[in-house]
């Protein structure tokens, strides 16, 4: 298991765009992708798991990868909220 903390930079959050281009890349991966999130955690493969977080500009997440390939996905998902994820 791998883990990462990241703060969310693009101005509107992970509202439907971004949570869908994150659950996008997240499927592709077969490690168990989820997020933390004011003590809750959060499926990164499931748009609505990802909406129901409501994470905001500016808010910490912490990505946990678990799997065969999690060094990989984890490195993959923080690329992806680095660049903005698609916005």
């Amino acid at each position: 298991m791998v883990s990462q903390k990241i703060t969310i930079n693009n101005p509107s959050g992970l509202h439907l765009r971004p949570a869908g281009n994150l659950c996008n890349e997240a499927i592709k991966y077969q490690s168990l992708i989820t997020f933390t999130y004011e003590g809750g955690t959060a499926n990164a493969k499931s748009v609505l798991s990802v909406l129901g977080a409501c994470v905001k500009c500016g808010d910490e997440i912490e990505f946990i990868c678990d799997g065969p390939d999690e060094a990989e996905a984890l490195e993959r998902m923080i690329q992806l909220v680095e660049e903005g994820l698609g916005e």
